[in-house]
């Protein structure tokens, strides 16, 4: 554990990897919370948030132990990149989504829209019954005016900008070798 914590401090590319690993790890407990604990089901657009972060997480906790074992840091930095361009798809996402909330702009039709599509009137009732739609224009939750997208925004952003610092220590390491 002293090992760990001893290159945490002397090693940029392995602090930006950690924070990334630990802070996303953090949200999807959070987000897996928010559904299953406190029964917040996801809508459509909360879904397809949680992708950057199934990506991110398992990729900075490789780049972590890479750091610690002489991973290359062209691949270092390739592995940032990539979880930068992740987080700040994700930024925008999120943004998108908070904005729906807002109704700053309509959302997809999916989960926002009017429901068609019911088919027959004879089956209408029943299929009425099984139907159960998230919409992504109503916030769940909020905390000081902020919407879980909204948060959502916060810690994409912060994530985007992290891995970017660790993709600018790999690249100026990668000069070095």
């Amino acid at each position: 554990m002293t090992d760990a914590l001893s290159l945490i401090r002397k090693d940029a590319t392995a602090t930006a990897a950690a924070l990334v690993a630990l802070v996303g790890l953090a949200t999807i407990g959070g987000f897996f919370f928010f559904e299953y604990v406190l029964g917040y089901p996801p809508c459509p657009l909360c879904l397809d948030q949680r992708m950057a972060f199934y990506v991110s997480v398992p990729l900075a906790a490789l780049l972590w132990l890479g750091a610690g074992h002489g991973a290359s840091r062209k691949v270092l930095f390739l592995g940032f990149l990539a979880i930068t361009v992740a987080m700040l798809w994700n930024t925008g996402l999120s943004a998108f989504h908070a904005g729906v909330e807002w109704k700053f702009w309509p959302g997809p039709t999916d989960c926002s829209g009017p429901i068609n599509g019911l088919g027959k009137a004879s089956n209408m009732l029943n299929r009425l019954q099984d139907i159960r739609i998230v919409r992504c224009d109503e916030a769940a939750w909020r905390l000081f005016g902020i919407s879980l997208a909204g948060y959502d925004v916060l810690v994409s952003a912060f994530l985007a900008v992290t891995a970017a610092v660790g993709a600018k220590a790999a690249w100026a390491r990668a000069d070095v070798e």
